[in-house]
Parts: structure tokens; sequence; C-alpha cells
């Protein structure tokens, strides 16, 4: 199906959530990316924190960074990037309460055969990025999404002693999350985004 609006640019939903900063990197470089790619534009959108404590609440709008993701994004949104940190292996609460919260658009099928890609940074470099990247996977599939990873046509896949995945790009922020991203992780995170805006812009017959 063809664009038909009068933006003549696919609109990519790049959505994360950061505590320290260093998913936030991992955004910025796949929206990078994914603006490289004529015909296609990245828009960059966070969740808010959640808390246990129920008077909690966080401001209307985040006081740095991207905007509060809407509804109405992944409806306007011709593919998704999801990006999460780790936590125990799997995607950190403030993202899953968000996706728990789509259950219309999975009826309606709002997000269906739109392409989608995922990523993470852990502190540890063994502490369950893949497993992550496969838990964030899990809903994107049940959403009739067409994940995709990295091929290994990319050869700082084989050679990284950082991050870096076929699932996905990621980030060894350390302990601290203060650890700068690596050129490995660098190049694999813009590959990352391209890959989705290419998948998107051939899905839609502009190329």
């Amino acid at each position: 199906m063809k664009q038909t609006n009068l933006n003549p640019h696919l609109t990519l939903l790049v959505l994360y959530y950061s505590r320290h900063g260093a998913t936030r990197k991992l955004a910025e470089l796949i929206a990078q990316g994914i603006d490289s790619v004529p015909g296609a534009e990245a828009r960059l959108r966070t969740v808010p924190a959640i808390s246990t404590v129920t008077e909690a609440t966080e401001p209307d709008i985040p006081l740095d960074g991207a905007p509060y993701v809407e509804l109405e994004d992944l409806a306007e949104c011709a593919g998704l990037a999801l990006g999460s940190p780790t936590r125990f292996g799997n995607m950190a609460s403030a993202m899953k309460y968000f996706l728990d919260g789509t259950a219309t658009d999975w009826v309606n099928g709002t997000l269906s055969g739109k392409p989608a890609v995922v990523f993470t940074s852990t502190g540890s470099l063994h502490g369950g990025q893949e497993a992550t990247l496969l838990s964030m996977m899990i809903p994107l599939l049940h959403h009739g999404m067409m994940v995709m990873g990295l091929p290994y046509t990319h050869p700082e896949l084989m050679n990284t002693a950082s991050g870096g995945s076929p699932y996905g790009a990621t980030h060894w922020a350390g302990v601290d999350g203060k650890r700068p991203l690596t050129e490995d992780e660098r190049t694999l995170s813009v590959a990352l985004g391209r890959r989705l805006a290419e998948a998107a812009v051939k899905l839609h017959g502009m190329r």
C-alpha cells in the first residue's frame, strides 16, 4: 500500500524507556539510521516511569528527551523500533506497562504487517541482553508485526567485544550506566534503523 497523505515521508516510531540515558543513546542512533533512508523519518518517543507508590506521578511532559508516546503514534507509524534497558533478562516494567495497554490496537490490527526491531542496554556484558530482546519481540509478534534483526553481513557482529546481537542493537553501559558506546555498537545501531526504514519503504512501494 502506497503512502497517500501529503507527507512524502513514512514515519518510523522509535519508542524507548531509559533510566540513565544509555538506551536513549541507542534510540537516537537508530533514529539517525532511519533518517538516512530517503522517504523515511524517525519519531522519537518514550514512556513514563511507573511506581509502586500509588501517589507518585510523572510530569505531563518529560523534563528532557523525547515526548511521551500516545496511541496515535502507533497508528501513524509505518514501523517500530522498541527499546528498553534490561531488568533481570526482561524489558523494564515501564515498557511492559505501556504494551499491556495496547489491547485495543491488538484487536484492531493497528500494528499488523508493519516491520519492527528491538534494542536494549545492560549494566554487565552478559546481563541478559538477548533474553530482553526476545522478551520485547513476543508482544510485537502478537500484534502481527514483522520482527527483524541484524544479519551477519555486518562484520561488527562477529568482531564486537561489547554490545551487538543478531536479534537487535545492544549496548554494554556499565554498572553506573556511563560506559560510552563503542564504534561497533554505534555502527550496528545506525544499521538497525536503516534496515527498519528500508523495509518500511519497500513495503509501501516507495522504492
